[in-house]
């Protein structure tokens, strides 16, 4: 194998591709990056199992066809030292060999034949939405995903295909983040996506591409590139029953009013508590050893007080992800569960009980 390619594009894609890689085991062969020229065609894949990305690069020079793989973190490592010119990259003996100008390195290579297969199955079932409406989605969610929970299938996203509309669902027991598209020709289905490959979607895709899953994979492709993960084989709680049927109270805030006061209390402890009176609003900090208080006049129209106590980070991860000026708070009474709504985005948050 030989070819000749821009040291920036070659980069950019060992960069994209380190996320899939067996960190723990540098002696795996899903340490390694696969590289193959078929047909003036250079091919590079990465996997750990679990999740993978292959692409394709038109755009090399002088390339002999053949196969090859090298450490993935080596690799990047002798890359984003090079100068931004271009750069030849060949198999001699059992190694790699990248050369530029006078420099010349060597990467020993493992059997290329060993390396997994990442093709999927192809009877795969087609979810009809743009991937810009998906990335956005998942993002909004995001922060709620949990991190190593016991109860596996927390750790994902759900993606609940109904007749009239898709949710895209997450939970770490504390919150509950729901955003939702309508559904125009996807037949119901539910599969959860593990929090790795959210985070990965939305950095990999900005363009339309296709995306397809079955029972155990979600794999979404375009013309230069194909990712794939293996989906969560769990059950994801029963979401919709922490739903609020009605709100006693549905006040409409602006969103920047919001994010000021809450940072202005937080500087110190995050957990704060919010109280509603019929013309203002007060934020406080539950620091018990520090006071960090802040006043905003407002006319809520409302008939008695109420107060909110939370984690802050709850309400400023929604805020962050929320598109208009203004957002919707609903709650019934204080020390219950409460609710965050921006257009086709909600969050419903547990507070913090207090003795009232």
């Amino acid at each position: 194998m030989r070819f000749i390619i821009a040291k920036n594009i070659f980069e950019n894609i060992i960069s994209s591709m380190q996320p899939f890689l067996e960190k723990k085991d540098s002696s795996s062969i899903t340490s390694h990056i696969y590289l193959e020229v078929i047909n003036s065609k250079l091919i590079l894949k990465a996997t750990d199992y679990e999740i993978g990305l292959e692409s394709y690069v038109n755009d090399i020079e002088e390339s002999t066809d053949g196969k090859g793989t090298v450490n993935g973190s080596n690799l990047l490592g002798i890359i984003k030292r090079l100068k931004n010119d271009k750069i030849i990259v060949e198999t001699i003996d059992n190694n790699l060999v990248i050369k530029q100008s006078r420099s010349t390195f060597k990467l020993p290579m493992y059997d290329a034949n060993e390396y997994p297969n990442l093709i999927m199955n192809t009877e795969l079932n087609i979810l009809n939405i743009s991937t810009i409406s998906l990335v956005n989605s998942i993002r909004k969610i995001t922060p709620a995903i949990d991190n190593n929970n016991p109860k596996f299938e927390l750790n994902g996203a759900l993606i609940d295909i109904k007749n009239s509309k898709i949710n895209f669902v997450a939970t770490d027991t504390r919150r509950l983040a729901i955003s939702h598209l309508q559904n125009i020709s996807n037949n119901e289905s539910q599969f959860i996506i593990p929090k790795k490959a959210i985070i990965e979607i939305q950095k990999l895709f900005l363009d339309d591409a296709k995306i397809a899953y079955d029972d155990t994979n979600l794999v979404i492709e375009t013309d230069n590139s194909k990712f794939f993960t293996k989906l969560i084989n769990g059950k994801f709680p029963d979401y919709e029953r922490i739903i609020p049927n009605s709100l006693k109270y549905n006040l409409t805030l602006p969103k920047a009013m919001l994010i000021d006061s809450i940072k202005l209390v937080t500087s110190l402890f995050s957990n704060i508590k919010i109280t509603f009176s019929p013309n203002s609003m007060v934020f406080e900090s539950l620091d018990e050893d520090t006071e960090s208080k802040t006043q905003i006049d407002i006319d809520l129209n409302i008939s008695e007080n109420f107060y909110l106590a939370v984690n802050a980070k709850y309400l400023l991860d929604f805020l962050s992800m929320s598109n208009n000026e203004n957002v919707v708070v609903g709650f019934n009474e204080s020390n219950l569960p409460f609710y965050l709504e921006d257009d086709k985005f909600f969050t419903i948050v547990m507070p913090i009980v207090l003795d009232k």
